[in-house]
């Protein structure tokens, strides 16, 4: 089909259809989406989790031991790294939802990606950009004894580790958006796959976890930190390589016409304030201004339905008197807009208190691994004659959730449905509820474990030795790990698919992007909360020295508020009405223009198309 036969089609109809990269209508969609696509986003994915995970899981080491910052010092890098990495999708979901569309955006952020990890190759491997170790011992550098990094060192390492942060938060909204967008939400046979898309997709990105907690670990701790980050380095590159090669198959959406979601957004707020002093009709939607010459007056979007919650958002799609008389010029959206873009509003408001309730769940995730490995460093890791890399029983959880995920879709929901009558077996809010309990457990588990190494070190007068090695396995923070997995099998993928599906049509990647947001908060929280503890108790209970520290009482500490978190959740919960699944009012007449223009040719004799 010619371009010309697109133009004559009205992008705000075709925004809605899948489209190929050059932004045409698919007439026939046997060869593009489905699994046959989404499996070269789920591959580039389980690399890119790889290479990302792969980095966390050797930094805090690599802070303390190279860099020679203190334990607390390099948790506080990591938290606000992963912070970082965690808002930066609000950057890729605008430019994804605005201009660039879900394709073009991953292919941006993963060369910054590439950009960062590159300078950070180059950080590990010359000498002169990481403060010298001649005269530093393992013992000195966690105590923060050694030579501190210079100012242009630790200008190299900060910029290196933020472009990731760029990078990697720029494809986070985008590919599991962009892999769903593979499964047509109007075709039964296609959409009946979405639930087990998302399971398949943290399914990924638990095998990419699984590969950086053992082969990046083991490289990095066996050879060098140099060697481990030039694995992530070529991880990333095969990530985008894998990624282009499925080009031909994949479906795409048409982005909003350069209106942001945020424009999109204020639009509604300006008007209802505008039109404050307007009283709203009795007859509720019916004077109300909608569209009814095209699917939707927002490019990617099906009409959604008015709803009577937040009636005062209403007034924006109030027409004035004056607007009423003008039938002639369309209306300004900063004075009136459609009963869809008020809705759009309503539905990421009405998710914004579950997006809340979300904030300690990450929080707990995060100060888990970040202080468990810390502690697990000094316990017994010895298997026959080898020693495990101490941050490789964190895969523990992977090896879970790998396990769980289909075990979780395979039977558990069959299961579930039986009993509920509900498609998905539990809701996605229920999924969430249950995963925040699996979580409270995990940090009473490394609570009571943290208690018992402790009180190990104390009982044989190792309290000023931090590093010393302790007779206690370091086994006994798998259990530790696996609840921490199946948390996330529970809460973690019930969030990204409740994010996903709750947000409107043309904001899918700003409900991914919301999602990450939540992991960032909790991530500078966790940062926050040790900080006014130290403040607030004597001796730290997360200080230098682990031994004299606390970290069982800041683990409780967290339980509490994961139990306090968990009620606020419920009442939320009980609160939420889903949304109702938009259906297009207009789809099968525009794809039947798109057939009828694609068989349409010039007939030489009289100069009119003719269908062939």
């Amino acid at each position: 089909m010619d371009n010309a036969a697109v133009n004559d089609i009205d992008k705000h109809d075709i925004g809605f259809l899948p489209v190929d990269l050059r932004g045409r209508p698919l007439v026939n969609k046997g060869k593009t989406g489905t699994w046959k696509a989404a499996s070269f986003i789920l591959a580039m994915e389980m690399a890119e989790r790889m290479t990302y995970l792969g980095l966390l899981a050797n930094m805090t080491s690599y802070l303390v031991f190279n860099m020679h910052m203190t334990f607390p010092q390099s948790s506080d890098v990591v938290n606000n790294v992963v912070g970082t990495a965690n808002l930066t999708p609000l950057l890729g979901a605008f430019l994804a939802d605005a201009y660039l569309g879900r394709y073009w955006t991953l292919l941006l952020f993963g060369l910054i990606y590439v950009i960062g990890l590159l300078l950070l190759v180059l950080l590990a491997f010359i000498p002169s950009l990481t403060p010298s170790n001649e005269t530093c011992t393992l013992i000195m550098a966690a105590m923060g004894q050694c030579e501190h990094a210079s100012g242009h060192q630790l200008t190299v390492l900060y910029l290196a580790l933020y472009i990731i942060a760029l990078g990697t938060g720029g494809i986070t909204p985008c590919v599991s958006a962009f892999g769903a967008d593979q499964f047509d939400e109007e075709e039964p046979s296609e959409s009946v796959w979405l639930p087990s898309y998302f399971n398949a997709y943290y399914f990924f990105v638990t095998c990419g976890a699984f590969i950086s907690l053992t082969l990046v670990v083991n490289v990095s701790e066996s050879f060098a930190y140099k060697w481990g980050f030039f694995i992530t380095l070529v991880s990333m590159v095969l990530a985008l390589m894998i990624f282009v090669v499925g080009t031909p198959r994949y479906r795409h959406r048409l982005p909003s016409a350069r209106l942001s979601p945020v424009t999109r957004i204020a639009q509604v707020f300006v008007a209802a304030v505008r039109k404050f002093r307007l009283e709203l009709p009795r007859d509720g939607d019916g004077s109300l201004y909608e569209v009814f010459d095209r699917e939707s007056a927002i490019v990617g979007s099906r009409k959604i339905a008015h709803t009577p919650h937040y009636r005062w958002l209403d007034k924006a799609a109030l027409p004035s008197n004056e607007e009423v008389k003008d039938q002639e010029h369309d209306p300004s959206p900063w004075r009136l807009c459609t009963v869809t873009q008020v809705e759009e509003v309503k539905a990421l408001m009405r998710i914004m208190p579950i997006w809340c309730s979300g904030i300690v769940l990450n929080m707990g995730f995060i100060q888990i691994i970040n202080f468990a490995l810390q502690g697990g460093s000094t316990m017994d890791r010895r298997v026959e004659a080898a020693v495990i890399p101490v941050a490789t029983f964190a895969a523990a959880a992977t090896i879970l959730v790998a396990v769980a995920l289909p075990l979780y879709d395979k039977c558990f929901v069959p299961l579930a449905r039986k009993l509920t009558g509900h498609s998905r077996g539990i809701t996605l809010l229920q999924r969430q509820g249950a995963g925040q309990v699996v979580m409270m457990f995990g940090l009473i588990c490394a609570g009571t474990v943290e208690h018992q190494r402790r009180a190990t070190a104390w009982n044989l007068g190792l309290e000023d030795n931090p590093l010393s090695p302790l007779p206690i396995s370091a086994f006994w923070l798998v259990p530790v790990f696996c609840l921490t997995g199946l948390g996330e099998v529970f809460a973690t993928v019930g969030q990204l698919e409740f994010f996903y599906e709750q947000a409107p049509d043309a904001m899918r990647s700003l409900g991914v992007a919301i999602f990450c947001a939540n992991a960032a908060v909790g991530a500078f929280m966790g940062t926050a909360t040790v900080h006014i503890i130290n403040a607030v108790t004597e001796p730290d209970w997360v200080g230098v020295n682990i031994n004299r520290g606390h970290m069982d009482y800041y683990y409780y500490f967290l339980a509490v508020l994961t139990f306090l978190n968990l009620l606020v959740f419920v009442w939320c919960a009980h609160r939420y009405e889903y949304k109702a699944a938009p259906k297009s009012t207009r789809r099968d007449i525009v794809l039947m223009k798109v057939k009828l223009e694609k068989n349409l040719q010039p007939d030489e004799n009289r100069g009119t198309p003719v269908l062939l």
